[in-house]
């Protein structure tokens, strides 16, 4: 991805955020928590989209984050305004991996990568269930599939 349309079509689902002051750390870049903050507002806007929220408030059924990872390839710093967005990659028996890039547009530039693995559990049980086939349907919709 080198391009802000590269990035537009990788990931179907970006929120625009503001790089705050207070991110940065000692050594004057975002520090590599905010990252995952980061993602993690991507993927609840992706889950709205699909509606897996509103599917766990009736039936108690929605998504819980079992891994994620990040790449850092280049350092954020105030003031910018980064696109971070979201995209399902596979589909697996009791979820999803999802990917999620963050768009520096001060440096016109992707600046990290990362993945979270998406597991979908009953809430009333604790047990694992497999996505429903509206959500499967959804996401499939979203990825243009």
């Amino acid at each position: 991805m080198k391009t802000q349309q590269d990035f537009d079509q990788a990931f179907p689902v970006q929120v625009e955020l503001p790089v705050q002051w207070g991110e940065m750390d000692a050594f004057g870049h975002v520090n590599n928590t905010v990252y995952f903050k980061y993602f993690e507002t991507a993927r609840l806007a992706y889950f709205n989209e699909v509606g897996v929220m509103e599917d766990m408030q009736k039936e108690g059924l929605g998504p819980i984050l079992a891994e994620t990872s990040c790449r850092f390839k280049r350092p954020l710093v105030f003031p910018d305004k980064v696109l971070v967005g979201a995209t399902v990659l596979e589909n697996h028996e009791f979820g999803f991996l999802m990917q999620y890039g963050i768009y520096s547009q001060q440096q016109q530039a992707v600046t990290t990568i990362g993945t979270g693995r998406i597991v979908m559990v009953n809430y009333n049980n604790g047990q694992k269930v497999k996505p429903s086939e509206k959500l499967l349907k959804l996401i499939a919709k979203i990825q243009n599939q």
